[in-house]
């Protein structure tokens, strides 16, 4: 077994879905490993990793608005206010997904479905820069 690791750095534009599958593909073709596993994790609280249909751009659109719906902003139920209305609301998003992903690499490729992206879910207003770290464990 042999491993790699590296980190990959998202600038966000606010919330949303950004794609950063392409990065990821050339990381793990670029190394020497071509069966294994790939770790992602996200290291924030308040933005998750998703994998997600990567055709139709409407897909993120209503999941952002599902999601503005399920966990909305200015809930006198939040007691956590210091970084903003929209602080504690990314963190409750960020609980209800995921910032950890597994992914099979087989033949240098990771074996994601036909419509399938990786995606950091931003949580947060503003843009933000936020790290990824991944973890390929192989031969």
């Amino acid at each position: 077994m042999q491993q790699t690791f590296t980190t990959f750095e998202i600038t966000t534009r606010g919330k949303g879905l950004h794609d950063f599958t392409g990065e990821v593909a050339r990381w793990v073709q670029g190394s020497a490993l071509r069966d294994g596993m790939l770790t992602l994790f996200a290291r924030h609280t308040s933005a998750s990793l998703v994998i997600q249909e990567n055709a139709d751009p409407d897909v993120r659109g209503d999941l952002e608005r599902f999601f503005a719906r399920l966990v909305p902003e200015h809930d006198a139920l939040y007691r956590h206010t210091l970084e903003g209305p929209d602080d504690m609301p990314a963190h409750v998003r960020c609980a209800l997904t995921q910032t950890q992903l597994s992914i099979p690499v087989r033949e240098g490729r990771m074996v994601l479905g036909t419509w399938q992206g990786i995606y950091l879910f931003e949580h947060r207003r503003a843009g933000q820069t936020r790290e990824v770290a991944a973890h390929l464990l192989g031969e």
